[in-house]
């Protein structure tokens, strides 16, 4: 199978898949390492294709044009990242991405996709598991979220629910 041939399977295999792909599942599936993988990935990436990379695989993202999106601002430490996530999850959010902006760095934007509380818990281990920090220790505990949900009325619910908690960063009026 040439480059190109896999790379259409590649596609075709997020395409038909529910939840994310590990780099090492689609690996076996083509007969290749993970490193031609992740080569692949960033040439469909390039090529325009949507592929998000997750902490759990691979994932095509087809965005939903009748969901709605916001951006929160958020600052918190790490000991509060799960009482965070599900205030959005528990309210009907769904957080597509984290994002920072680092005085040296620029902006740096990773993806996320996290609908539920296991996928938050699952996040929450990787990091623990890992013994890593999270993107936002970067910036002192500031960072920012995209997050989707099916309404307007939804988004407001995860914004008073931040706010409440502490989290939400208000800007000066």
């Amino acid at each position: 199978m040439t480059g190109e041939e896999r790379r259409r399977q590649l596609i075709k295999e997020l395409e038909i898949s529910a939840k994310p792909m590990p780099g090492a599942v689609l690996a076996r599936k083509m007969g290749v390492s993970r490193q031609v993988i992740v080569q692949d990935m960033a040439l469909l990436r390039a090529s325009d294709k949507n592929i998000i990379s997750t902490t759990r695989g691979y994932l095509l993202y087809k965005e939903d044009k009748s969901k709605v999106k916001r951006v929160f601002e958020v600052a918190h430490n790490r000991d509060q990242i799960c009482d965070e996530l599900y205030a959005i999850v528990d309210n009907g959010g769904r957080m597509l991405d984290v994002s920072v902006t680092h005085n040296v760095y620029g902006s740096i934007t990773a993806d996320l996709i996290i609908q539920n509380r296991r996928d938050a818990d699952e996040f929450i281990r990787k990091i623990e598991e890992q013994k890593t920090e999270p993107l936002f220790a970067l910036t002192n505990g500031n960072h920012i979220h995209t997050v989707e949900a099916e309404s307007e009325e939804t988004l407001q619910r995860i914004e008073h629910a931040l706010r409440e908690k502490g989290f939400l960063v208000e800007e000066d009026k």
